[in-house]
């Protein structure tokens, strides 16, 4: 009888460690979702309602069994809505975690930054959460908006204001590619109308300044304040600007369509003119809006925000394209069936791409903060 040789406890220690590994994607088999957004900072309140709308349809489908068995597991990261932060974010979700797509980012610069990350890794990005247009045109292959444009924003919002004859309008944007898009859209519509701005200026993302400016406003009788910036920035100009004596109209854009700006405007929201991208809130005979808010409900919420619809919309057409990437979704495969969505209808709004248009929505309208504190159209 021949003697066993020494026990590879060392070999098998390793076997095991590889095993346990495992053990938690067998338990739970996951489709990884990679999201950086600016959860603490300026955006922070926009950020979690949109964030909070996705996970409404996010969870519903979990709830269900997941998309081909497999639950989807998004995974999210602050960036302070910081641009540099927002691409180490990305770069650690991509690489790190290894997720198969970047989802509702915020921000232009940030989508910006992230950008070569998406060519590197070959990783698409769905609905980030800014319109701007260079997202839009030209084309990129790997980035599927869910979301009209902040110029057809700004652009509709001029035209709003030549109807009902307001001329002397004020355009205040962020020193940013996000303001300077609007503001390209603003002065489309301002040639439409055959009117110039009374008043252009730009103010610095990470410490605006707004004293001289108001106290131009109010000194040139400005009408009406098209303000394109950040939630808190928004709020601290129009503080200024009313504390110069002047009570122009303001009108902002789809990016503080939530109900955290309102609050941060307290006594100043009532009358806010705000862009919007996605029907009425309250508009429950449209499906789309109806499914969201019994969701809403059914996780003892009060109802949805318009902040809160673009993230509704966001993860619908991310499971669409889960759902035909096959069982085994990959970047490339979510990529091409992305790719081959055509007149998917949300509820009420039909999403659609082809390799020479990435848009998804071109919906814009406009609604103003009323006395209860709520959009109205």
């Amino acid at each position: 009888m021949s003697t066993p040789g020494p026990f590879p406890v060392a070999a098998i220690l390793r076997r095991a460690g590889a095993l346990l590994a495992l053990l938690p994607a067998l338990a739970s088999a996951q489709i990884l979702i990679g999201q950086t957004s600016g959860f603490s900072g300026p955006v922070a309140a926009g950020v979690k309602e949109t964030t909070d709308g996705a996970k409404l349809w996010i969870d519903a489908v979990n709830a269900r069994g997941g998309v081909n068995g497999q639950r989807i597991e998004l995974i999210s990261m602050d960036d302070k809505f910081e641009p540099p932060l927002a691409a180490a974010n990305a770069k650690k979700l991509i690489t790190e975690r290894g997720v198969i797509a970047i989802f509702l980012n915020r921000g232009t610069p940030h989508s910006e930054a992230i950008r070569p990350l998406l060519e590197e890794f070959k990783v698409p990005m769905i609905a980030p959460s800014t319109g701007a247009m260079v997202l839009h045109r030209p084309v990129h292959p790997l980035i599927f908006n869910v979301r009209a444009t902040y110029q057809r924003e700004a652009e509709k919002a001029v035209q709003h204001l030549a109807t009902i004859g307001t001329t002397r309008i004020a355009v205040l944007h962020v020193d940013d590619s996000f303001g300077l898009d609007a503001a390209a859209g603003a002065a489309k519509g301002f040639t439409e109308a055959k009117l110039q701005p009374t008043v252009v200026a730009k103010f610095n993302r990470s410490k605006p300044e707004f004293a001289a400016v108001a106290s131009d406003i109010a000194a040139k009788d400005v009408q009406a304040v098209l303000f394109f910036g950040s939630g808190q920035a928004v709020v601290d100009g129009m503080r200024a600007i009313r504390n110069a004596g002047s009570r122009a109209q303001v009108v902002t854009l789809s990016n503080n369509a939530s109900g955290g700006f309102v609050k941060l405007l307290g006594d100043m929201a009532r009358g806010t003119i705000v862009t919007q991208v996605f029907p009425n809130e309250r508009a429950v005979a449209v499906p789309f809006v109806k499914e969201a808010t019994e969701l809403a409900k059914a996780k003892g919420l009060p109802g949805v925000s318009p902040a809160m619809l673009e993230g509704f919309a966001a993860a619908k057409v991310l499971v669409e394209g889960l759902q035909r990437a096959g069982k085994q979704p990959t970047r490339e495969s979510l990529t091409a069936a992305l790719n081959g969505i055509n007149g998917f209808d949300l509820g009420g709004l039909k999403v659609s791409y082809s390799p020479a248009n990435h848009t998804g929505l071109t919906y814009a309208e406009l609604s103003i903060i009323g006395a209860d504190g709520r959009f109205v159209r």
